[in-house]
């Protein structure tokens, strides 16, 4: 697995990116015969492993009741320096902080999609900085990444009727009938999860509120946000999503509009005193010229002027 990624590390020039963890699909590993209360111990036996490799500060000899490895080393080191960016999935469970924390590495929250999850945030990075603490690392905020289902249209309304039949779908057909679980206790799952912060679909601003909310929640702020590719939308609906939520939401939050905004309100707040003089001297260029100063240009030009100029009509 080292190996392999530092491998797809030097194909994309750095922009490869390993998340880590124990297995959600409990048919895997039931499949390959792994019990599940194995499965988060190896994960984290297979990272401390993963972490010494990619060190690569001497051979790796190392030993557990699964695996063993004999004076290993990678064959070529990583692109990215000091290694690939590399984030643990975190669910409910404090196990993937812990790991996260145990090597100061990124957090995926897939709880944040979920009932009680974003309220459960702050706690659980508070558990993975406790834990970077005690072995000498730091957790980086940047590299904390939330993932939820996002849908943007042009309003509300439309937002949730593009995504409200496919996520019903999946709720039952895979949620309920497949994994098994008692059906919602609301009769409208979709608006429910909007209400709650754990789904985001609507307009720009309700996602931008969305966000926002779950930001105050982290005590502290995240990195970014990840989409859960839910397949809610036919494809034209999706493309526009993404497209809205690039070009209307991501400016807010990365500062990229800042300072257009910034100097479109000072121009209005200041218009007068920054055009009056040029209103006059467009007003005296006519009256220089022995020519009548239009009607239409003083009605143009009326916000534009802090008093009322010699030879204009007030």
């Amino acid at each position: 697995m080292a190996q392999r990624f530092v491998q797809l590390d030097h194909m994309t020039r750095g922009r490869a990116m390993l998340g880590c963890g124990p297995g959600a699909l409990v048919s895997d590993a039931y499949m390959m015969g792994i019990e599940p209360v194995t499965q988060r111990p190896r994960m984290d036996e297979a990272l401390d492993a993963i972490m010494l490799l990619l060190e690569g500060a001497e051979p790796v000899t190392l030993k557990t009741d699964w695996f063993e490895m004999r004076q290993a080393r990678l064959h070529l080191t990583p692109y990215t320096e000091p290694h690939f960016p590399i984030a643990v999935a975190s669910v409910m469970t404090p196990s993937g902080v812990i790991a996260a924390g145990r090597h100061g590495l990124g957090v995926l929250s897939l709880g944040a999609g979920i009932p009680g999850g974003p309220e459960a945030l702050a706690n659980q990075w508070k558990i993975g900085e406790e834990t970077a603490a005690r072995h000498g690392k730091t957790m980086d905020r940047k590299n904390w990444k939330l993932v939820v289902n996002v849908h943007v249209a042009e309003d509300d309304e439309e937002a949730l009727r593009q995504v409200k039949r496919a996520e019903r779908h999946e709720t039952i057909t895979y949620f309920e009938e497949t994994l098994g679980r008692p059906p919602g206790r609301s009769d409208d799952p979709l608006t429910e999860g909007v209400k709650m912060g754990t789904t985001l679909v609507g307009s720009v601003e309700t996602v931008v509120r969305g966000i926002e909310h779950l930001w105050r929640l982290s005590d502290g702020g995240f990195g970014g946000v990840l989409f859960r590719a839910h397949e809610w939308a036919n494809r034209e609906q999706t493309l526009k999503s993404y497209e809205l939520f690039a070009r209307y939401v991501m400016p807010r939050f990365q500062g990229s509009g800042e300072a257009p905004r910034g100097s479109n309100e000072w121009a209005r707040e200041n218009r007068r005193t920054i055009f009056s003089p040029n209103v006059e001297a467009i007003r005296r260029a006519f009256v220089n010229a022995g020519r009548a100063v239009p009607e239409d240009f003083r009605q143009r030009t009326s916000g534009a002027r802090d008093e009322h100029l010699p030879g204009t009509t007030p």
